[in-house]
């Protein structure tokens, strides 16, 4: 991914403003007290809370960036 480490560190998830962390696949970022997932498309994140996906924790520290089931 074309991010760098120091924006990476700044990022706070859009709905409730609080830490973020990328999947170690780097597919998407996760906020853990929101359980979404914002992915990352083309190298861009996409953090609009609208198009965030459910995220159920299952792949939480194995970089998978898998949602939650729809």
């Amino acid at each position: 991914m074309a991010l760098s480490q120091d924006l990476i560190d700044i990022l706070a998830c859009p709905k409730c403003k609080g830490t973020i962390r990328l999947e170690k696949d780097q597919s998407g970022f996760v906020c853990e007290t929101c359980k979404l997932f914002y992915p990352v498309v083309d190298d861009i994140p996409n953090f609009l809370i609208e198009e965030a996906r459910p995220w159920s924790g299952a792949g939480s520290g194995t970089g998978t960036g898998e949602p939650a089931p729809a």
